[in-house]
């Protein structure tokens, strides 16, 4: 049976970003299902889990100030939330994307620049084309996975990484020092990267990241032992 991987959606755009996800998950060797707010999601039903992209995440999860302008939904920030914090726990494996990276960060107790452009002193180019490079940290989990020291990616993101959350390390950043990806090399698989790669799965760097996490889902489904293991 191929490896059962949550994607968590929001419940306005879902509908668009879920099938990409799925084609990259079923590319990678597994199968995706649908989660958002106001469904059950059940970690103990799926064998690993992608934290996916979205609106803002609200500024009062990490002591910001929230800004008219923001879209934010609250109930999707409390779903993930508690995911992350639960597949931390249980180790499942899971990988966020762009708002999924900050999400990971933030459910561990870290912080985010609000508009990291303009902390950076940068114009926010949004562009789905890899225009952005990206030098990935030697001996780290991405690096490993992604199998080239640097890449170039896209980028539809206003927030990024300011403050790491318990147990994470930077393993990514761009030209200008933001943060692009983090990692929890404690556990068996929990990366975030602030891209989006389901746009570039074309590109086997990027598809490589859903053929490690659906691998890291795998093995926790056919090994529960040493799940229980790294969890104790």
């Amino acid at each position: 049976m191929k490896p059962v991987i949550a994607v968590t959606v929001s419940r306005r755009s879902g509908w668009r970003i879920f099938p990409l996800m799925a084609l990259n998950i079923w590319l990678a060797g597994g199968r995706a299902v649908r989660w958002q707010s106001g469904r059950a999601a059940d970690l103990a039903q799926v064998d690993g889990v992608v934290i996916g992209g979205g609106d803002d995440i609200a500024p009062t999860l990490y002591k910001g100030q929230i800004m008219p302008e923001v879209r934010l939904d609250p109930d999707r920030d409390a779903l993930e939330a508690d995911i992350v914090r639960q597949a931390t726990q249980q180790d499942v494996p899971l990988l966020g994307i762009c708002r999924g990276a900050q999400m990971l960060n933030v459910a561990r107790g870290g912080a985010l620049y609000q508009d990291a452009y303009a902390f950076y002193g940068l114009k926010n180019h949004k562009t789905v084309l890899p225009r952005k490079k990206v030098t990935i940290t030697n001996n780290s989990t991405l690096r490993r996975i992604l199998g080239v020291p640097e890449l170039k990616v896209n980028a539809l993101h206003s927030q990024s990484v300011s403050s790491l959350g318990q147990g994470l390390r930077v393993t990514g950043r761009d030209q200008s020092g933001m943060v692009q990806a983090i990692e929890d090399p404690g556990r068996r698989f929990a990366i975030g990267v602030q891209w989006h790669p389901e746009h570039l799965f074309y590109q086997p760097a990027h598809l490589n990241l859903f053929r490690a996490l659906v691998e890291a889902a795998r093995s926790k489904r056919d090994d529960p032992v040493e799940a229980l293991d790294r969890t104790g």
